[in-house]
């Protein structure tokens, strides 16, 4: 049995796929001081004792880590001059006009910034010696200063790593398994100091914290599910074995959203979607992206103030959930988010001590979250302390009843989410009437209609399991890796072998980590592509590289790259154009995920509710008596065990194949 696991800001999810082909959905209050505890609690709920289980795992552990400041104690090992790098960063201001900025605290402190020998120069060559003299007096300051991880980046070390390999080896031999260590040619081989430089810090930084909390988690599984085996959701929409995780940990910094994207690409695709927005709308958070035929991935995203250059899921977050506090600002306007309620005690409707009004609360009390809805399949939600929430800031803004200050705080929480679906469509050049708006996560359904008309969007789909589909997305990831290295040539004169050379050793390196884990060598797929930019750009674009040989396959390349340039920016240069990085991905076969043909399990009939703003009663049908090909007519309520969704006046929905609900604009 396959078991998918997502642990989520105020939830976590669980889908089960048996051995004849069921699923089995699940949810759990998430237990953010110890993870694992959620964990345990959803295996005895499902009652997996014993069984045969294949877990993959999706863990905010290392995002939390980074987000709350709550990593390793790491020393960063630079060459002479250079231990300030990730102090001055580049110098961009987050507030343009502020003459007064308040001053970040740096990453690494100043005396945990060691400075070394070993550089070599842009061409490679070697200018600084690393002599045994610099590694004693290297193991001497760590000893003196008792960190717990290490971060080793010299200059030009994707070039030439030698030094970082001995300084490795002279701090294992010295210190063993007590220290985490992570060097920047293994991270991240690729050209930028400072990038190069955070990214490997970030793998220390959450290291020790993710590898005790897989450590822990496999303890318990053991415990629980002694054969169980698990796998981890990697940032880029691969898995791997959970072994492998912890000294990767800077790929898991977008876990759990990456699962919900492997989840989302899969059900769209089942309702002939190919190219879809999506709206993942959880307790704390929403996460949008564009899934063009496969899932993009960039290597500029970022997790709070820091960049994370790895391959990850091209994604845009926003500190906007059912969880999002709504108060009134200084200005004494409406306000909603980005802190949030949380699990712990939640939105007022959860009944477990809040009082701060919550989108969610705006929901109850507009009625489009019914009162006798049960979130997660078990929480009863209390609709008077909801009311009496919004009753408090309709009071503070001087309005005259609940339902109008709700009323506002849903339009700014949609405005928000509004304007991050634009970011990632309008900004770059695509038009978001060519796509389908796929909303997903406990709380995407009650706003998925509203945001599509803000965007002109015709269709949209509420997939099935929406409530968990991130965990859902688990079980169709395949294992993989995503590999890179800078080469930094003009394009027209690079040598085509060189770059065939470089890819391959990508290539080998990738499928000896995936044979490493217990995959054949059968079936591994490798996908060559380049980073591209004109002489002088400091962004690439990445290009797929073909199976052309030589001149031929610079030329499709050159040509390709142009074309992508004029669309992304509506313009094309004569410039010369430079390969900066050769990529490659190599990933095995995902298991096959096969939606059984849609069953109601219900005969239930609709019942009827209240919705503020309409005159008569609208039906709430619960979707799973919704039979394949049923048509509804909004205003109604589709209630489920993990989710609801709010299909807006104007608006039809029909239930596909294996399930999906299919929206469209009248």
């Amino acid at each position: 049995m396959w078991l998918g696991i997502d642990t989520g800001g105020t939830f976590t999810d669980f889908v089960l796929l048996d051995d004849r082909g069921a699923l089995r959905i699940h949810k759990v209050l998430s237990t953010p001081a110890a993870p694992e505890e959620a964990i345990l609690q959803g295996l005895r709920d499902l009652d997996l004792g014993g069984q045969q289980l294949r877990i993959v795992h999706g863990s905010t552990v290392a995002t939390n880590a980074v987000l709350e400041g709550k990593g390793a104690t790491t020393a960063y090992i630079a060459n002479r001059g250079l231990g300030d790098v990730l102090t001055i960063g580049r110098q961009a201001r987050a507030e343009l006009y502020n003459l007064q900025p308040v001053k970040p605290a740096p990453p690494v402190p100043r005396e945990l910034c060691l400075e070394t020998a070993g550089r070599v120069s842009a061409d490679g060559e070697v200018l600084e010696p690393l002599t045994d003299a610099d590694l004693e007096e290297l193991v001497a300051a760590i000893r003196s200063r008792q960190p717990e991880a290490v971060a080793i980046n010299l200059l030009f070390s994707f070039l030439d790593d030698r030094s970082e390999r001995r300084i490795e080896q002279a701090l294992r031999d010295a210190f063993g398994d007590t220290l985490f260590i992570s060097r920047s040619s293994q991270v991240l081989p690729e050209y930028r100091e400072y990038e190069r430089g955070i990214t490997t810090w970030l793998n220390s930084y959450v290291g020790p914290r993710v590898e005790g909390y897989l450590n822990r988690l496999g303890q318990t599984l053991e415990r629980e599910a002694g054969s169980a085996k698990l796998a981890v959701m990697r940032s880029s929409g691969e898995t791997c074995s959970a072994g492998q995780a912890a000294g990767e940990a800077v790929h898991l910094l977008l876990s759990g959203p990456a699962g919900g994207l492997a989840g989302a690409r899969h059900l769209a695709a089942a309702s002939d979607n190919e190219r879809v927005l999506t709206f993942d709308m959880g307790g704390t958070s929403t996460d949008v992206a564009m899934i063009d035929g496969d899932i993009r991935l960039t290597s500029e995203g970022r997790v709070g103030p820091y960049p994370a250059a790895v391959p990850m899921v091209d994604l845009h977050t926003i500190g906007a959930g059912g969880g999002s506090i709504a108060g009134v600002d200084a200005g004494g306007l409406l306000a909603v988010g980005p802190a949030s309620a949380g699990a712990d005690p939640g939105p007022a409707c959860y009944g477990r001590g809040g009082t701060e009004a919550t989108v969610t609360d705006a929901n109850v009390v507009l009625g489009r979250l019914p009162a006798g809805q049960s979130l997660g399949g078990s929480m009863a939600l209390d609709a008077a302390a909801a009311r009496s929430a919004l009753g408090a800031l309709a009071e503070k803004l001087g309005l005259t009843s609940p339902e109008e200050a709700a009323e506002g705080v849903i339009r700014i929480a949609n405005e928000h989410m509004a304007q991050a679906l634009r970011v990632i469509s309008v900004q770059r050049g695509l038009d978001p009437r060519d796509f389908a708006l796929v909303s997903f996560g406990g709380a995407g359904g009650l706003h998925v209609c509203a945001l599509a008309e803000m965007l002109g969007m015709q269709r949209a789909l509420a997939p099935i399991h929406g409530g968990v589909l991130s965990a859902l997305g688990m079980l169709a990831a395949p294992r993989g890796r995503q590999l890179s290295r800078t080469l930094a040539v003009d394009l027209a004169s690079a040598d085509p072998e060189s770059i065939r050379q470089a890819l391959a050793e990508l290539a080998d390196s990738g499928r000896n980590a995936l044979i490493a884990e217990g995959l054949s060598p059968e079936g591994l797929d490798c996908q060559p592509s380049l980073d591209l930019c004109y002489r002088g750009q400091s962004y690439t674009l990445n290009i797929a590289w073909g199976d052309d040989d030589g001149a031929a396959a610079i030329r499709a390349c050159e040509q390709a790259f142009h074309a992508a340039h004029e669309q992304r920016y509506g313009h094309r240069l004569r410039a010369p154009v430079q390969l900066v990085n050769v990529r490659q991905a190599v990933r095995a076969p995902a298991e096959t995920l096969a939606l059984p043909d849609w069953q109601p399990q219900s005969a239930a009939g609709p019942q009827t509710t209240r919705l503020y703003g309409v005159a008569a009663e609208v039906p709430v049908w619960p979707r799973a008596a919704l039979t394949a090909g049923r048509e509804l007519f909004g205003p109604a309520v589709i209630t489920e065990a993990v989710s609801t969704l709010y299909l807006a006046p104007g608006w039809r929905a029909s239930v596909d194949r294996v399930g999906n609900l299919r929206l469209a604009l009248n």
